[in-house]
């Protein structure tokens, strides 16, 4: 028997096309693709076979007015560009693979315009649930997930409250250890690099924040800072050393934002022949994998990034243990690596 004929292109294909390829009625065809209703297995590989060969794409949105949902989780995020977010996105995804859902992803720019914008554009969408970078928003984006009506997960950070559930370690606390134990191996003339303060990077000034407290409680204080805009590279990092320590070259210890521009600084000061960490010590934040590749192992902290997507995903999809869909506050505990780059206590 011959096959009918492809539809020209630039049509939107329709069941009736599925259902002229395959040779069975429209509404089997539709319960073959909702996986419903009771056909046989000839008949299920015929459709899809059908499906597969005129490239076929259900029309979800129209099978979700009923409900008024779709089959889709908004995920908002500061960049692409940053390392940081691609592992949070692989638990997220991993996560939801055997769910039904399927991710979506908006980026802000670490901008509060742009992330409203982008928050509006995705609960317009209807979606079955909204994960959400941070804590700050502006008054309209907090608004709109207040009265989304979906599970709303802020990840990444726990110390504020939420609009729903929280996923996240507290940067407070990550900065308070890594100074404790920077002062614990010795070192008293520290200085910190990274971006400008206050800044929309609310995550790096906790960090600050804490770090700064507890330096306070030894009765120490940052003897310099060095400040930069732009995106996180290991150039930044490079120019940034140099600069504070022709500056101040009795600075004993390095605390950088990010493992980006701390990255650059350990090249820097390994090229200049520093003898690391015995007379300058270094550390970073995030712990990502461009670590493996450097001369000496930068110390840091891992944000259990993997573990925050993967627990966001199962809030949404209601996979937690507590059987409950949102409301929850999940706090991971920041890991110290210490790496190489810190004198051994």
């Amino acid at each position: 028997m011959t096959k009918p004929p492809i539809p020209e292109p630039h049509r939107t294909l329709t069941l009736r096309d599925v259902s002229e390829a395959s040779g069975v009625s429209e509404m089997t065809v539709s319960r073959v693709l909702r996986n419903r209703g009771d056909v046989s297995e000839a008949t299920r590989e015929k459709v899809l076979e059908a499906a597969r060969r005129l490239g076929y794409v259900p029309n979800k949105i129209a099978g979700a007015l009923a409900s008024q949902r779709v089959n889709l989780v908004g995920v908002v995020i500061p960049s692409l560009s940053n390392m940081v977010f691609p592992e949070v996105m692989t638990g997220i995804s991993k996560t939801l693979e055997d769910t039904g859902l399927q991710p979506v992803v908006g980026v802000s720019n670490y901008q509060s315009e742009r992330e409203e914008q982008v928050i509006y554009e995705m609960l317009s969408w209807r979606p079955s649930g909204l994960i959400v970078a941070g804590l700050e928003h502006s008054e309209a984006a907090r608004a709109m997930l207040a009265q989304a009506g979906v599970p709303i997960v802020e990840i990444m950070d726990i110390d504020g409250t939420p609009v729903d559930s929280m996923v996240g370690i507290s940067h407070r606390r990550a900065g308070r250890k890594m100074a404790e134990a920077i002062v614990a191996a010795g070192y008293r003339k520290i200085a910190f690099l990274g971006t400008h303060m206050p800044t929309n990077d609310h995550r790096a000034r906790k960090r600050l924040e804490g770090f700064e407290e507890a330096l306070a409680a030894a009765g120490l204080s940052l003897v310099d800072r060095e400040f930069y805009s732009g995106g996180s590279a290991l150039a930044k990092g490079r120019e940034m050393t140099e600069a504070l320590l022709k500056r101040r070259p009795d600075v004993d210890f390095l605390y950088y934002s990010n493992d980006m521009i701390g990255a650059g600084g350990l090249l820097w000061c390994l090229e200049q022949g520093l003898d690391v960490p015995g007379r300058i010590g270094l550390a970073g934040f995030n712990g990502v994998e461009l670590l493996d590749g450097l001369p000496r192992r930068l110390a840091t902290m891992d944000a259990c990034r993997l573990e925050t997507g993967v627990a966001a995903a199962e809030i949404i999809a209601g996979k937690r243990h507590s059987g409950v869909i949102g409301g929850e506050v999940i706090e991971f505990e920041p890991k110290l690596q210490p790496g190489d780059t810190i004198r051994k206590v």
